[in-house]
């Protein structure tokens, strides 16, 4: 009939399963299949963290001289910003420096770089964010066919009336 693959790798004749069997083995795909989407949801909200910080990095430091306010050759102006402290609550600042920003590289640390590097970083990391998110759906399709699978099965045993015939077989051996 149908057969899915294991976490061991092992490929499982479902028809082969029990009801009760088949019902674990449901649940157990459920639970990775929750597991995966919501690993996928954490990646595209990081994924759309690095596309924020790329729009900003952008918007305060455009590529055109005239918007950086420079007065002369040496040094542009400082720039007034308004910072988030909360999402919706803000705080007046100055940017002191347009020549480098911190990026935070991860658990706490931060780099200074020059705006044109910590656009190429960003970008790096959307990008390998992109590739890691089409790996990972390609996991969730699989785990919701294998889902779909073991419903199907289920389902036909249910209505044949084999329901619990599997399990009494089993009992009985």
């Amino acid at each position: 009939m149908a057969a899915t693959t294991s976490p061991q790798g092992q490929s499982v004749d479902l028809s082969t399963l029990s009801t009760p069997q088949l019902s674990q083995v449901k649940k157990q795909l459920d639970e990775e299949l929750t597991h995966l989407t919501t690993s996928y949801q954490n990646l595209r909200a990081a994924q759309n963290k690095f596309r924020d910080c790329l729009s900003n990095i952008q918007r305060t430091f455009p590529k055109e001289p005239q918007k950086l306010h420079v007065t002369n050759d040496t040094e542009p102006k400082a720039q007034n910003l308004l910072i988030p402290l909360t999402p919706s609550l803000y705080v007046p600042a100055t940017l002191s420096s347009v020549r480098s920003v911190l990026v935070d590289v991860g658990t706490g640390f931060f780099v200074e770089k020059k705006p044109e590097d910590a656009t190429i970083f960003y970008n790096e990391k959307v990008d390998d964010l992109e590739k890691n998110l089409k790996d990972l759906e390609k996991a969730v399709q699989s785990k919701g066919r294998s889902v779909s699978m073991v419903e199907d099965v289920i389902r036909q045993k249910v209505l044949s009336g084999q329901g619990g015939e599997g399990s009494t077989q089993a009992v009985a051996a």
